[in-house]
C-alpha cells in the first residue's frame, strides 16, 4: 500500500479546490481512489493547512462517545464527522459506532468513561494516579464538551462546505461570546487571540468594499439577477470602473447573487420527413456582417397546464434576434410565419445561410422551397448532434434562466407581454462581451455607422 506525505495529501485536496476538475479524474492523477480523495479534500476544508497533522494517537472514551454522539443527534455522515474531529480516517469512526451499537457506552474501557485527554492530561500535571475524577473534574468536562460541541456546529452551518478560514472561525466564536468564555473558544478553535480581536475589530469598521457591492447589487437586481460576475465586470469597466472579475466574484459570493442555471429545450425532431440539407454551417458561428449567418430552432414553455412553442430567428453577427413567432401548437405555420417575418428585414444583395436542426418543419417542401426562391442556402445540424447548432440551445438556455425562471405570470398573455419586453431588452439593453460590451442592436448600428 502506498503511503503518502502530509505535503502530497495537501497539494492534491488544494488542487481540487482550486482547479476546475473531477474527483475521479483527480484521483485517477494523484494514484488514489475518489473518496479517500474525498475525505482530503474535505479535511482541508475544515482544518486548513493543518489538517494532516493530527493532534491525537490514542482517543479517549469520552472523546469516542462525544463523537458518535454528535454524529448520531446532529445527523452527520460518519466520513464528514471524521474530519469535523479531525480523526485520520473514517473507518476508526465506524468501528467506534459498531461497538457503541452493540454494548453502548461499555464498548470502551470503563476507566477511561467521562475523561477526555484534556481531563487526563490534566490529571497528569496534577500527579494524581485516582482513576475516578472530582465531581468538579466531571462539570469542567461537560462544559468544555458543551463549549466544543456548540462550536462545531455553528461552523459547519457558517462554513456551507467551504474551506475554514480564521475568518470563518472568528465569526463562530463571536456569535458564541454570549454563551461561553471567548478565552476558551479560542483555544478549542485553535485561534491566537490578537487575530481574532484584530477581525472583530475590522467588522465594527466601515466595509472598504461596501461601494463596489452597492453597485454590483443595483446592476443585478436591475437585470432580474440574469448577469453573472463576468458580465458585471463587462458593465462596471465599460462605465470607466478599474475592477477585475475576480473581485466582482468574490464580492457577489459575499452578498450571496449568482446566475440561475439552464435548462433543456424541445425536441422537433420527428424522424424521417421530407431530405435532410447538409452542415454547411459547421460550427462557423461567426459572421462578417448582418444578415449572413442565421440560425433557428423551436423550444417549448409549459404554462397553466398549457403548452407554448417559440420559434425565433437568431443573427449570427451579432446576436441579435430577428423575429419570433409563438403559438400554442407547434404545426408548420409556426415556422413558415417566422421566416415571412424575417424575410423582410433582409437587403438586397444579402448572401444569407439559414441553419436549423433536423426538425420536421424545415424540411417541409413549402419551407424549402421558400429559402430557393429568395436564394437563400439552407444548413442543418447532423442527427442527433445539439453542437452544431449550440448558438440556439445556449440561447434557450438563457431565455428560460433569466426570463422564465425568474418572474411568475398571471395569465397566458401576461406571459406573451413579459416575453415581448425581455427581447426589446436582450436586443436593446442587455449587453455581450463579444461584442465590446454593447446589446445587439447598439452593437449592429456602431459597425454600420463605422462602414
Amino acid at each position: 500500500m502506498t503511503t503518502f506525505t502530509k505535503e502530497y495529501k495537501l497539494q492534491a485536496a488544494k488542487r481540487y479546490l482550486n482547479e476546475i476538475i473531477s474527483y475521479r479524474e483527480l484521483a485517477n492523477q494523484v494514484g488514489v481512489d475518489d473518496s479517500t480523495l474525498r475525505y482530503w479534500v474535505m479535511l482541508v476544508r475544515y482544518h486548513g493547512d493543518q489538517a494532516f497533522t493530527f493532534p491525537y494517537t490514542n482517543y479517549s472514551a469520552a472523546f469516542k462517545l462525544k463523537v458518535i454522539q454528535f454524529m448520531t443527534e446532529e445527523n452527520y455522515s460518519i466520513r464528514e464527522a471524521s474530519a469535523i474531529f479531525h480523526i485520520p480516517v473514517p473507518c476508526m469512526l465506524r468501528r467506534w459506532k459498531k461497538k457503541w451499537e452493540t454494548a453502548g457506552e461499555d464498548a470502551f474501557e470503563l476507566r477511561e468513561k467521562g475523561l477526555s485527554t484534556m481531563t487526563v492530561n490534566q490529571n497528569k500535571n496534577k500527579g494524581n494516579n485516582s482513576s475516578n475524577p472530582s465531581v468538579e473534574e466531571l462539570k469542567k468536562e461537560l462544559e468544555y464538551l458543551r463549549m466544543e460541541n456548540a462550536y462545531l456546529k455553528k461552523l459547519k452551518g457558517l462554513s456551507s462546505g467551504r474551506t475554514i478560514t480564521n475568518k470563518i472561525k472568528a465569526k463562530v466564536v463571536y456569535e458564541l461570546r454570549n454563551e461561553f468564555p471567548v478565552s476558551r473558544m479560542l483555544k478549542i478553535a485553535k485561534m491566537p487571540r490578537s487575530t481574532y480581536y484584530n477581525l472583530v475589530k475590522k467588522w465594527s469598521q466601515p466595509d472598504p468594499d461596501r461601494k463596489w457591492k452597492r453597485r454590483i447589487a443595483f446592476i443585478y437586481h436591475k437585470h432580474f439577477g440574469r448577469y453573472g460576475y463576468r458580465r458585471i465586470t463587462d458593465l462596471l469597466q465599460e462605465k470607466g470602473y478599474a475592477i477585475n472579475k475576480k473581485k466582482v466574484l468574490r464580492m457577489m459570493r459575499d452578498l450571496g447573487l449568482k446566475c440561475l442555471v439552464r435548462m433543456k429545450k424541445y425536441k422537433s425532431y420527428k424522424g424521417e420527413v421530407g431530405k435532410a440539407a447538409p452542415n454547411i454551417l459547421n460550427r462557423n458561428f461567426r459572421a462578417e456582417k448582418p444578415n449572413q449567418k442565421w440560425v433557428t430552432d423551436i423550444t417549448e414553455f409549459k404554462l397553466f397546464g398549457q403548452k407554448l412553442y417559440l420559434s425565433p430567428l437568431f443573427d449570427l453577427f451579432n446576436g441579435e434576434l430577428i423575429t419570433y413567432t409563438l403559438q400554442s401548437r407547434p404545426t408548420y405555420d409556426l415556422v413558415d410565419t417566422m421566416l415571412d417575418q424575417g424575410l423582410k428585414h433582409l437587403n438586397k444583395g444579402d448572401d444569407l445561410l439559414i441553419h436549423s436542426d433536423q426538425g420536421w418543419h424545415y424540411r417541409m417542401a413549402p419551407y424549402v422551397r421558400k429559402l430557393k426562391e429568395h436564394n437563400i442556402t439552407q444548413s442543418m445540424s447532423r442527427k442527433g448532434n445539439c453542437h452544431d447548432n449550440s448558438v440556439m440551445e445556449n440561447f434557450f438556455g438563457i431565455l428560460k434562466s433569466e426570463f422564465l425562471y425568474l418572474n411568475e405570470f398571471d395569465s397566458i398573455e401576461h406571459f406573451k407581454e413579459e416575453l415581448e419586453q425581455y427581447i426589446y431588452y436582450y436586443n436593446h439593453v442587455r449587453i455581450k462581451s463579444r461584442l465590446n460590451r454593447k446589446s445587439p442592436v447598439a452593437y449592429r448600428l456602431s459597425t454600420q455607422k463605422a462602414a
